[in-house]
């Protein structure tokens, strides 16, 4: 199995999400600031990073875990369902893709903070607006993670899965 979160920049709430999933953040757990800025990936990424698939590693269940940066497309991850499709039926590979976008669970605080950091190069101020956007969505990110995996394990599902997640909005 392979579990692709993603969202607008691919650095925040997924990189939240892979370490929920990996079992670096524990459900109900209290994250210090500097706990939120040691989440591998997080606010490191560039725009010269989107688009890229970034391996954050293994699950206990040996399934892999990655984050996507899709900027402003619509089409990113739709297309990209397509190619594993295309992939599965060339090379008979029997695996399944689970997409889950975090974009609803991203406060408006993060998205300011994400802007000032990432886009304008402003740490001093984005960095802590990000810290408490952090704060502020990971329980609901670990919420997200959860039903990720539960209709990942449907085994009637679908080969390749897109979770929009709109219930997660913050």
């Amino acid at each position: 199995m392979i579990y692709i979160y993603n969202d607008y920049a691919g650095t925040h709430t997924t990189s939240i999400a892979a370490a929920y999933h990996l079992g670096y953040i524990k459900y109900g757990q209290q994250l210090s600031n500097e706990e939120v800025l040691e989440i591998p990936y997080f606010n490191d990424l560039t725009k010269n990073d989107a688009g890229k698939l970034i391996f954050h590693g293994q699950d206990n269940r040996g399934d892999y875990v990655y984050t996507i940066g899709r900027k402003n497309s619509k089409y990113v991850v739709p297309s990209l369902k397509e190619l594993c499709l295309v992939l599965f039926q060339l090379f008979e590979i029997h695996e399944r893709v689970i997409f889950s976008n975090t974009s609803p669970t991203v406060p408006f605080v993060m998205s300011i903070g994400g802007g000032l950091s990432r886009g304008l190069g402003i740490d001093a101020l984005g960095v802590p607006l990000l810290i408490r956007g952090a704060h502020k969505c990971h329980p609901l990110i670990g919420e997200l993670v959860r039903n990720t995996k539960k209709v990942a394990q449907d085994p009637y599902g679908e080969n390749v899965v897109i979770l929009e997640n709109n219930e997660f909005k913050i």
